[in-house]
């Protein structure tokens, strides 16, 4: 495999600019970029007439549930449908089964992914107070994509519900700490409180605003007082965002939303897809969604995850709130955001910042974040003119159900490639899975 591949006709969409280019990938980066390039003989060609060539799309926050949860998803599984969203690098999450909080599980994960994994990949550590001192020491590992924290309650020991652990886990280590933030005090208080019989269209109200708030609030006052960068996960509150402006931290903390509360409002979605629309932290009303939308384009949000969660049906038929949260999703990313594009309240500009040099920044992937010489060389390309809606027939997750179904769309995905490898094209899998762990810089 020689990782060369000759893009033309298309239309290059990068940070500043969409303009008719080619692009030259050799030995998996890119060789050049513009018109009239001199390609090697022999070299393997795309014609992307009438198309856009974009960077290729990183998901930074996806739950593939291997090991411990392969009825839900397994890597091979959810990379395909990586690739089919037009997705060519992945982050992955700890709370599988076992968890993934010490070197062994990250090569354990990373052995599992060799040859099976179409996209890119890493892998986050789980921080517990278990591990909270050693974490220095292993974010270093190849294939580590930094430390997960969980500030509300998860699965197995990945919590840290406390200031003082986690305060020793942001002093363990110089990377960018990644955190869910709800606190878990006030989690417990409410979910005891819930009465029999309650619909999930209440998911929201019992993880309310202030427990999101609460949390986030302990978070930067920890991260001021330590020094550490952090990352914020999946933002659903109007009143967190103010927060980020209001405290104007600079780099000090970075923000990531989701399609879900970007494109789902309640309580409609709870009454149209029940548990199917259940995530933590939920999806809240159109306020939020309207703050959400307003930071993609004015900030803080520096970058969009799928936060892809799948799970079973017979797992999201149980009563609220013994359901299980998670929706999902990294095949649907982008062509949601495609929507916004036609619909003109997102850029093709917009979607590379935040889908591509967002989470090189935040998380310091190694020659990704635009189109220039020298990058990795993987592509997304899209044509515009995809229409009607997307179906269970597209979609590759094990997963049973989206609740972005029936969504019409306006423009897809049509081809993927990494590191020069053509991967997915026409809706189908191109060659055998050849993704390799992420380079962090």
């Amino acid at each position: 495999m020689t990782n060369d591949l000759f893009v033309h006709g298309g239309q290059v969409a990068d940070l500043t600019s969409t303009r008719r280019a080619d692009v030259l990938v050799t030995g998996g980066r890119i060789a050049a970029i513009g018109l009239d390039l001199n390609v090697p003989e022999g070299t393997a060609s795309l014609d992307a007439t009438g198309h856009w060539v974009l960077p290729g799309i990183v998901d930074p926050q996806v739950h593939f549930r291997e090991p411990g949860g392969e009825d839900k998803e397994d890597l091979e599984s959810g990379s395909t449908a990586a690739v089919a969203g037009g997705v060519t690098a992945f982050l992955e999450m700890p709370n599988t089964n076992p968890s993934t909080t010490d070197p062994a599980a990250l090569t354990d994960k990373l052995t599992r992914a060799a040859g099976r994994c179409r996209a890119d990949h890493g892998f986050f550590l789980g921080a517990s107070a278990e591990n909270a001192d050693q974490l220095g020491e292993w974010e270093g590992l190849p294939g580590c994509a930094g430390v997960k924290v969980f500030m509300g309650s998860s699965t197995g020991n990945l919590l840290v519900p406390d200031d003082a652990t986690l305060e020793r886990v942001l002093r363990s280590g110089t990377r960018r700490v990644t955190v869910h933030s709800e606190d878990d005090m006030r989690l417990k208080e409410r979910y005891a409180a819930i009465q029999p019989g309650t619909h999930v269209r209440e998911h929201h109200h019992v993880r309310d605003v202030e427990t999101a708030v609460r949390s986030t609030n302990r978070l930067l006052d920890l991260a001021e007082k330590t020094g550490r960068k952090v990352h914020v996960l999946h933002i659903s509150t109007a009143e967190e965002l103010d927060i980020f402006r209001e405290r104007d931290l600079g780099e000090l903390v970075t923000c990531e939303a989701t399609p879900n509360h970007l494109f789902l409002a309640a309580p409609e979605c709870y009454d149209v897809h029940g548990a199917w629309a259940q995530m933590n932290p939920p999806v809240r009303d159109k306020r939020h969604q309207d703050a959400l939308r307003q930071a993609l384009v004015e900030g803080p949000v520096t970058c969009i995850g799928s936060d892809h969660a799948p799970h079973t049906a017979e797992g999201k038929a149980l009563p609220f709130p013994q359901s299980p949260s998670g929706i999902a999703g990294v095949q649907t990313t982008l062509t949601l955001l495609l929507t916004a594009v036609n619909e003109g309240w997102l850029t093709l500009q917009d979607i590379v910042r935040l889908c591509v040099a967002g989470p090189t920044r935040v998380y310091g992937l190694e020659g990704r974040g635009d189109l220039t010489v020298g990058s990795v060389g993987s592509l997304t390309v899209v044509d515009p003119e995809v229409r009607g809606p997307i179906t269970a027939a597209h979609l590759k997750s094990r997963c049973p159900r989206n609740p972005f179904e029936g969504v019409e769309r306006a423009g897809g995905p049509v081809a993927t490639i990494v590191r020069g490898t053509l991967t997915w094209q026409n809706g189908e899998p191109v060659g055998t899975p050849s993704g390799e762990p992420v380079r962090f810089s």
